[in-house]
């Protein structure tokens, strides 16, 4: 049985037999039939209901006379992502900006969680980083196909007919590449910030452990930035007319 955080241990308890059975209907056995629900899913869907309440109450609390702090703080937040994306994608940047402030702040809560007590950083699991790097590169293709309907396509093919073959072969190895970047980028950094958190804590207790947690918390935010930009990246070069 693997070591659960109280949350994975609760959401097991209280799921675990309708989770098995969802397992089994696209023929997945989990190693353990009482707990499939492992600690970074578990961490996953308790920043996913965070930020579902976030948003609730954002809604509930919008005011233009008398914004409180939650609001202030949801336009800084997209201020920010706006600032950094517009550049990047240029015109249009307006309908990505959702997806991407979304990823964003959920990439930079999961960073965060390895510094609470009781709570771990989900994105030091590379199953996660996969994910958000499976999701980015089907949203950015998808988009691409939206902008540029069948004209996509040129992106992967190049100027000259003759080179179509090879360039096709290259652009598809290099848009694969982005999902490996994306994934081992984010998955390597917040692995070894985990890593080392708990070897100073373990090793001398007090003192030297507030200036790893100082480190973590500012990887935390750099790769959430890294991640938020490259994705940013990736969309302007789909959503491009000029091919």
């Amino acid at each position: 049985m693997p070591t659960q955080l109280l949350f994975t241990r609760l959401l097991n308890h209280a799921f675990a037999g309708p989770v098995d059975k969802l397992l089994a209907a696209v023929h997945v056995t989990p190693a353990f039939a009482n707990a499939p629900i492992t600690n970074s899913v578990a961490m996953e869907f308790f920043v996913f209901v965070l930020m579902i309440a976030g948003f609730i109450l954002v809604r509930f609390s919008l005011s233009v006379e008398t914004p409180n702090g939650v609001q202030h703080l949801a336009e800084l937040t997209h201020g920010f992502v706006v600032d950094q994306t517009e550049p990047i994608i240029g015109h249009g940047y307006e309908k990505y900006s959702a997806y991407l402030a979304v990823l964003g702040v959920f990439i930079l809560l999961m960073n965060l969680m390895g510094l609470i007590p009781g709570l771990e950083s989900p994105t030091g699991d590379v199953t996660v980083p996969l994910g958000l790097a499976l999701v980015t590169f089907v949203y950015y293709h998808y988009q691409g196909i939206k902008s540029n309907g069948f004209g996509y396509i040129k992106q992967f093919v190049g100027p000259l007919p003759i080179l179509y073959p090879f360039m096709f072969v290259i652009e598809v190895i290099s848009h694969l590449a982005r999902v490996l970047s994306l994934t081992v980028r984010l998955y390597a950094n917040m692995f070894a910030g985990e890593l080392l958190t708990l070897v100073f804590f373990s090793l001398v207790p007090v003192g030297i452990p507030l200036i790893v947690i100082g480190l973590h918390f500012g990887v935390a935010l750099v790769q959430a930035y890294v991640f938020l930009l490259l994705a940013a990246t990736y969309i302007g070069l789909a959503v491009a007319h000029e091919h």
